[in-house]
């Protein structure tokens, strides 16, 4: 792979829109070399934007990911930045568990509402059937 993506690489690579791009550049957590109006991605680039991908697809907002990746540049960073999100995982990992079984609920009991409707539905065209 070449050192350096081109936006339009780096779209066909990771599936996102140039304005994802952008918006990332803008909120500083890509830092792509500006060569006029062209914008270059270096490997950190690629590898930062794989971890935001990541991280979104987690549920960890933009300010956590950010957070996260200022961490490696300190000391003792590669440490701090694991430890800090472990921490962050458990606590959405925690999050996520306690939708998923509201959506569980909600899903059991649309079930039950949706089978109490059919029987309503199969009551009331037999009395209509039998009333004509």
């Amino acid at each position: 792979m070449t050192a350096k993506l081109t936006i339009r690489q780096m779209c066909e690579k990771y599936d996102v829109t140039p304005r994802t791009l952008r918006f990332y550049e803008a909120k500083e957590l890509l830092f792509p070399i500006r060569e006029g109006q062209k914008r270059l991605f270096t490997k950190r680039d690629r590898v930062r934007l794989e971890l935001i991908l990541r991280g979104k697809r987690f549920g960890f907002s933009l300010e956590e990911i950010r957070q996260l990746l200022d961490l490696y540049h300190m000391e003792n960073g590669e440490t701090a930045q694991l430890a800090k999100t472990y921490e962050m995982a458990q606590k959405h990992l925690a999050d996520m568990e306690a939708q998923k079984a509201e959506l569980e609920q909600a899903i059991t009991e649309l079930k039950t509402q949706m089978a109490w409707g059919e029987k309503q539905l199969a009551r009331l065209n037999t009395d209509t059937s039998v009333a004509a």
